[in-house]
C-alpha cells in the first residue's frame, strides 16, 4: 500500500514503525510530510523513507493518508488540505477530539476513519479504538484494522461516541497507571528504600502484574482474590484503598476524561 503521514510526531512514528515491521508497506511506498527538518531527517535516516516539508505534494498517489498532527494544528491542516483529496484516498485520523464532522467539513472528504490509539504503541503495545464513516469501503476497513492492529490491538465500533469513552479508559489509561506506579515507588522509599531501588521495584512489580494478567486469561478480580488471604497483608491495604473509595474515584475520573473528550469534540 501507499501510505502518507501528516505529521511525524511519536504517535505518527509508532504507526509508521508498526506499519513497517508488519510488512504491510514497503519504505519506498511511505511518505512522511513533517515541518520540522530535524524530525524529518530522523525519519528518513532511521526508516529509509520518503519525506516532505509539503504536505500537498505528500498526497500524490497515496491510497491512505494518516493525520497525525497535533490538535491545535488542525483547523490549518485541514484547510490546507481541504479539496485536495481525491474521493478513493482513504483518511485515517488520530487525533484526540476531531470528530468525523469536523474532519469531513473541515477537509471536504468523506471516506474517513477516526480512531484513538494509546502510547503503548510506541512499544508494540497498544490499544486502538475506531470507527468509520459510511464511505468507507469493505476493503478500505480490511486495511485500516490491519494497520491499526499492528500497533497492538484494535476494536471496531460502529457509534463515534464510543471513541469519546475510548479515549477516557485506554487513550489516557496509560496515564492513571503511571501516576500508581509513582505513587508506588513513592510509599517504598517512606518506607526507607533508595529510591532507584523502590523504582525497580514498582516497576517490575507492575510489569509482573500486567503479563500475569494478559497471560493468565483469569480475569482481574479473581487474580486480586487470589493475592488476598483473609487477614493478610494485601487483605489490609485493599481495606484501605476501598474505605477510600478507590473505585469509585478511578469511575469519577475516567468520566471526567470523558466529558472533557466530548467538550473539546465540540
Amino acid at each position: 500500500m501507499k501510505i502518507t503521514f501528516i505529521g511525524g510526531g511519536n504517535m505518527g512514528e509508532a504507526m509508521l514503525a508498526a506499519v513497517l515491521h508488519n510488512h504491510l508497506a514497503i519504505p519506498n511506498d511511505v511518505t512522511v510530510s513533517e515541518p520540522a527538518e530535524l524530525r524529518r531527517l530522523y525519519l528518513k535516516e532511521k526508516y529509509k523513507i520518503n519525506i516532505s516539508a509539503d504536505n500537498i505534494p505528500a498526497l500524490q498517489n497515496a491510497e491512505i493518508i494518516v493525520l497525525a498532527v497535533k490538535p491545535q494544528i488542525l483547523p490549518a491542516v485541514m484547510s490546507e488540505l481541504r479539496h485536495r483529496l481525491q474521493p478513493a484516498q482513504l483518511l485515517i485520523s488520530i487525533i484526540a477530539g476531531a470528530t468525523i464532522p469536523t474532519l469531513k467539513k473541515g477537509l471536504d472528504h468523506a471516506a474517513i476513519i477516526r480512531s484513538m490509539p494509546n502510547t503503548p504503541a510506541q512499544v508494540g503495545e497498544g490499544m486502538t479504538v475506531w470507527t468509520s464513516t459510511p464511505e468507507v469501503s469493505v476493503q478500505q476497513k480490511r486495511t485500516a484494522g490491519e494497520i491499526l492492529g499492528a500497533m497492538g490491538k484494535q476494536i471496531y465500533v460502529k457509534e463515534e461516541n464510543y471513541i469519546d469513552a475510548a479515549t477516557a479508559v485506554s487513550g489516557s489509561g496509560p496515564a492513571y497507571l503511571f501516576y500508581f506506579t509513582e505513587a508506588l515507588i513513592e510509599a517504598a522509599v517512606s518506607l526507607g528504600f533508595k529510591p532507584e531501588d523502590a523504582t525497580v521495584l514498582a516497576k517490575q512489580t507492575v510489569k509482573g502484574a500486567a503479563d500475569l494478567l494478559m497471560q493468565s486469561g483469569q480475569p482481574a478480580q479473581d487474580l486480586r482474590r487470589a493475592v488476598t488471604s483473609p487477614g493478610g497483608t494485601t487483605a489490609a491495604a485493599i481495606k484501605t484503598l476501598e474505605d477510600g473509595q478507590f473505585k469509585e474515584l478511578i469511575d469519577k475520573a475516567v468520566k471526567s476524561a470523558y466529558e472533557r473528550a466530548k467538550e473539546l469534540g465540540k
